[in-house]
């Protein structure tokens, strides 16, 4: 399972009209770009603090902003380098601290229960960080420009943030950690998959090139 660039694109028109509305209002890329961040900064919080029903909710309004700023700088043509760089780090950013926010929920809990959920966030976490590490460093060496390696692997950050929502949405539900323990196992896995996917790609591409400088 991946999430082609052409599913991409399609989901993204679903959202253009909201992102025009938004424009509409006087917001800029960039400023939804700092909105979304603030509202999954919001999210992490909550859920260091236990409330992981709205928390999640919370947290995945904050990563569904990600789907508006792109969207309004492309239909606005307002698209830019530095836009770019803005949505990826601001993206990464948020999901680094909506993990620390889930190991400090987990700590609290693991007071009168088990710590399962801060190893398991921290390993999230991990290779969700290199997921985005072998996308930034093939693109940087030349390998699979544009937006190709955002389709290569199993676990890309829309998946994951799907997956960590419901999870912390059906755990605060049900009251029970054990179903955010299996979505950020899922992510873990998924995450260590598509980084053995994209360095597998890469290599192909090197080996097509005939590339002697792999290491």
């Amino acid at each position: 399972m991946s999430l082609s660039n052409e599913s991409r694109s399609r989901i993204k028109a679903i959202f253009e009209p909201i992102a025009l509305g938004m424009g509409r209002l006087g917001l800029t890329p960039d400023g939804l770009t700092l909105i979304g961040f603030g509202i999954t900064v919001a999210g992490a919080i909550l859920v260091g603090a236990q409330q992981w029903l709205i928390g999640g909710i919370v947290v995945f309004i904050g990563g569904a902003f990600d789907m508006f700023d792109g969207t309004l700088a492309r239909a606005t043509g307002q698209v830019s380098p530095l836009g770019a760089f803005m949505d990826s780090v601001f993206d990464r950013w948020g999901e680094v601290i909506v993990y620390i926010g889930i190991i400090v929920g987990g700590a609290r809990a693991a007071s009168s229960g088990s710590d399962a959920v801060v190893i398991l966030a921290a390993a999230a976490m991990g290779m969700a960080f290199m997921v985005s590490y072998t996308r930034a460093k093939s693109e940087g060496l030349g390998f699979t420009p544009g937006t190709g390696m955002a389709a290569v692997g199993v676990m890309p950050r829309e998946i994951r943030l799907v997956i960590l929502s419901l999870g912390l949405i059906v755990a605060g539900i049900v009251g029970d950690l054990f179903i955010l323990e299996i979505a950020l196992a899922i992510i873990a896995i998924g995450a260590t998959i598509t980084v053995i996917q994209r360095i597998l790609h890469v290599r192909s591409q090197a080996k097509s090139a005939a590339n002697p400088t792999i290491k």
